[in-house]
């Protein structure tokens, strides 16, 4: 059966909820503690967490933020985050099932938008990045947090081509000047760029997106024959493990 890429979205994520959650790449970094005193800088803000994934967004925003709303496209994604704010008594985050291309939210409802991990599974950049600038009000913040791709042309193909086999709902990694030109197209002006590298353990990658073991051996065989320009790069290990690059894109609504 051939299914939409929000159907395949929602059927990657929504049986891997809990291991989002429990996640270590997922529940750590410094962005997190950016993301809780960028928070706290203003107090009683109404925060979207676009994407929540296993939620570590939103729990950093609270309890500063007068209320944030956890929108993610999986219903079962948005339950566990839920159910997670309430083992942490986080009152004040509510969960709202959605695409990106649709937010059901006023314009200029929000103060903040926040989104981490999630654009490089928008079927549409700039259409997500629309309606992001519909529902925030002008002037206002939004941060985006996601993996960003190498400008060349090579390492590009080889990120691209590990992410699909890994998860078939991947759309793209970015690179830096893409998600410049998009957030220009959609109203937003760029502010401030900063990255960092993650290392991606290959058992934990691929076991928290339930990889069959086909593709799982299909990304080894790639590992094997790249280049050694793209071994370097991303530091490919004998076992899979690799680096990767992830961004703080922070944009201002004009």
């Amino acid at each position: 059966m051939i299914r939409s890429h929000h159907d395949l979205t929602d059927a990657q994520f929504g049986p891997q909820a809990a291991a989002y959650v429990a996640s270590t790449v997922h529940s750590q970094g410094a962005d997190l503690e950016r993301l809780a005193s960028l928070s706290a800088a203003s107090p009683g803000m109404r925060v979207l967490d676009l994407g929540t994934g296993g939620g570590h967004a939103a729990y950093a925003l609270v309890p500063p933020a007068t209320e944030v709303v956890a929108c993610d496209l999986s219903a079962e994604m948005v339950s566990v985050v839920e159910g997670e704010a309430r083992r942490r008594a986080l009152s004040n985050i509510r969960g709202h099932v959605a695409s990106v291309e649709r937010l059901p939210f006023d314009a200029a409802h929000f103060d903040l938008i926040v989104s981490r991990f999630s654009a490089h599974h928008w079927p549409d950049l700039v259409a997500g990045l629309r309606e992001a600038r519909r529902v925030i009000k002008p002037g206002c913040v939004a941060v985006f947090i996601d993996i960003v791709s190498p400008p060349a042309a090579a390492l590009d193909t080889h990120l691209q081509a590990v992410e699909l086999l890994r998860d078939p709902s991947h759309a793209r990694d970015y690179r830096v000047a893409e998600w410049g030109v998009a957030l220009e197209q959609a109203g937003f002006a760029m502010v401030e760029v900063q990255s960092w590298r993650l290392r991606m353990d290959f058992a934990a990658w691929t076991a928290r997106m339930n990889t069959s073991p086909e593709a799982t051996s299909a990304i080894r065989s790639i590992q094997a024959k790249a280049s050694a320009a793209t071994h370097a790069h991303f530091e490919i290990e004998p076992d899979g493990s690799f680096q990767i690059d992830a961004a703080w894109l922070r944009a201002v609504a004009v």
